[in-house]
């Protein structure tokens, strides 16, 4: 009784109770409060997400934390490229893009930034980051790419036997990932030391189970708040006369919120290892989960999802893909590394307003 009585518990069965009364669509003060509650709710997801990455260990507990999200990610897009129908055809495809240019410029780039201006250096198995950006990029070209360039259909589509290929190599290559993630290679995920520090602290299975609720509870009224809240930031963006597109990349960031939390405070613990287990296995989770599930729902509703970045995201994808494998190659990182991913966060942002 004394865990639901904690502030991580309350906070996420308060947000839940004022989704539920309908408030939140029809004043401007329950709008304020529930922005409140969602930012304790990412809080408490982070905090239960640690305390089941202590009873698990690493690197279990950074790939329940990315693909818990990951799947709600994927139901809110699934939920709304229904409702949308075609509309909504290049729905997956902008959240995939901004989720990815967030992750691996705005999340990694802030663990190294602050990690190196902590710490100086930092330390990690670069085994690790190889395997992870082998896969990432493999998916990447095949999701984002390729399908501008195709020619069975006309336009930035898979006709539906590539559609289903290429579904099927992302969860290959997902697979494959947690496999050497998990076992063949698990060595290369945990800290230089070979230690699992995660272990350190104790934790009951009791503990444990009442954690993952809270934890699914946290990150599924994070989601849809974040939506709930949409039309409001949509008004307040266009208010300032930008672009639509940015509300997409602002939803995306309150989503990504306790991933990018959790792995910014590993780094800070100087767990740097932690931190792109996090931020690079939920740039994989992302792609790799979302696509297979969008092209099931593509072919069973009869609707063309787009696919294909223009080429000026492809640019700014492949410099940031670059740019983190230069960055991670070495098995060490210092605070340049960080300071050019933000950089190339902010010019992404940037040539949203001003294209």
């Amino acid at each position: 009784m004394r865990l639901l009585l904690q502030w991580t518990a309350i906070t996420p069965i308060l947000a839940w109770a004022l989704f539920f009364t309908g408030l939140v669509y029809d004043s401007s003060i329950f709008q304020i409060i529930a922005s409140v509650l969602l930012i304790g709710s990412v809080m408490s997801a982070v905090h239960h997400s640690e305390v089941i990455a202590h009873r698990v260990g690493e690197p279990y507990g950074t790939i329940i934390l990315a693909v818990a999200i990951t799947v709600i990610e994927v139901s809110i897009i699934i939920s709304l490229m229904v409702a949308g129908g075609n509309e909504a055809a290049s729905l997956a495809r902008d959240t995939i893009f901004s989720a990815t240019m967030l992750i691996l410029n705005g999340i990694v780039g802030l663990c190294l930034f602050l990690g190196g201006l902590k710490f100086r250096e930092q330390i990690f198995t670069k085994h690790s980051a190889t395997i992870a950006l082998v896969s990432l990029i493999a998916i990447v070209i095949l999701t984002l790419v390729f399908p501008t360039f195709t020619t069975s259909v006309e336009g930035p589509y898979y006709s539906t036997p590539q559609l289903i290929f290429v579904s099927i190599a992302c969860l290959v290559i997902y697979s494959f990932f947690l496999l050497a993630q998990t076992r063949r290679h698990r060595e290369y995920f945990l800290a230089e030391d070979g230690a699992d520090n995660a272990h350190a602290i104790v934790v009951s299975g009791k503990k444990m189970i009442v954690s993952l609720v809270f934890l699914l509870l946290s990150l599924g009224i994070v989601v849809l708040l974040a939506k709930t809240l949409s039309p409001t930031i949509e008004k307040i963006v266009i208010g300032y006369n930008l672009p639509k597109t940015l509300v997409g990349v602002i939803i995306a960031a309150v989503i990504l919120l306790p991933e990018g939390i959790a792995a910014i405070n590993a780094a800070r613990k100087n767990k740097l290892q932690t931190s792109l287990n996090l931020a690079l296995g939920s740039a994989l989770a992302s792609i790799g989960l979302t696509i297979p599930c969008v092209s099931i729902v593509s072919t069973l509703y009869n609707m063309n999802i787009i696919l294909g970045l223009d080429i000026k995201s492809m640019i700014l994808l492949g410099l940031s893909v670059f740019t983190v494998m230069l960055s991670l190659a070495s098995g060490r990182t210092n605070i340049v590394y960080g300071a050019v991913l933000l950089v190339n966060l902010a010019a992404f942002i940037f040539l949203i307003i001003h294209p």
